[in-house]
């Protein structure tokens, strides 16, 4: 008989109290509750039950069984459960939190791409430079760029943030161009007043040959987007996210500085809190952000 079946009858049997009420809630004959319950003794070698003419009491080896058969039938109807999810459509709300420049220039994209593929998802999206918090945002999904703090999380490793260097042409017609970090000393560098070392621009060059470099310059703010600006209008060497300055790049509204060199790379993750049952919309989610950015 089917060890598994066998199992569920046994927890049966416990939890109903008796063989009797056990056959009539699995609509089978006390007979053959009897049975399943005869072949699990004979299988392990030790009885599970003392069975009297009024009860039924589990022995030290059926309570220990009868833990672990709980154990793995809940197992087994989360596995079934999940392969049925598997077959769903991915369909609901998504609501996930990531920082301003990348959300907006990277993820915003990705995300309209993954909901012309999934047209019964919704998407929220919440811009915040600060480290995305899952619970007090009500969000599924979060992009956290920086050291993880939070343990009880599952963070699965994108690709490292970069930040580059980048100027108005007019900029360094009138500057010069620097040929090495040190250079930089010597222009007007545009500081992000929210860094903790906004005075010193730590970069790593070439065969990952690092450089701290002290840095001024007349105009501080606390936004990416304000000091892209800045930097369009000519007013000083930019340092900020690849994603943010590629456009401007490519149209040669800006011109890289020291293009070997960038700030030093920063972890980015995906972060979403542990469940054993995902839906068929955060497992595509997570699937999509993965292959898109990892």
């Amino acid at each position: 008989m089917d060890k598994l079946a066998g199992m569920a009858m046994f927890v049966r049997v416990v939890e109903q109290g008796s063989f009797a009420a056990a056959a009539e809630t699995s609509r089978v004959s006390p007979t053959m509750v009897a049975k399943h319950i005869r072949l699990i003794e004979a299988r392990l070698g030790a009885r599970i039950l003392h069975r009297t003419t009024r009860r039924h009491q589990l022995t030290e080896v059926g309570r220990l069984y009868y833990d672990r058969c709980r154990t793995v039938l809940a197992e087994v109807a989360l596995a079934e459960a999940s392969a049925s999810e598997l077959q769903a459509s991915p369909r609901g709300r998504l609501r996930l939190a990531a920082p301003v420049s990348f959300g907006s220039e990277s993820l915003t994209p990705a995300l309209v791409e993954y909901m012309q593929a999934n047209p019964e998802v919704s998407v929220d999206l919440v811009l915040d430079n600060r480290a995305p918090d899952l619970i007090g945002d009500g969000c599924e999904l979060g992009i956290h760029i920086g050291e993880l703090t939070d343990e009880t999380l599952v963070a699965r490793p994108l690709k490292p943030y970069r930040r580059i260097l980048a100027a108005a042409p007019s900029y360094l017609d009138r500057r010069g161009r620097p040929v090495h970090p040190r250079d930089l000393s010597g222009h007007n560098c545009l500081g992000h007043a929210y860094w903790r070392t906004q005075g010193v621009w730590q970069l790593v060059g070439p065969g990952e040959e690092a450089c701290s470099v002290a840095v001024s310059g007349r105009f501080t703010t606390n936004q990416g987007s304000a000091l892209r600006a800045a930097a369009l209008h000519g007013a000083g060497i930019v340092l900020q996210p690849e994603v943010l300055l590629s456009h401007d790049l490519e149209a040669a509204r800006l011109e890289a500085v020291l293009p070997q060199w960038s700030y030093k790379p920063t972890p980015m993750h995906l972060i979403y809190a542990p469940d054993r049952r995902p839906t068929a919309m955060l497992r595509s989610a997570i699937d999509f952000l993965v292959a898109r950015f990892g």
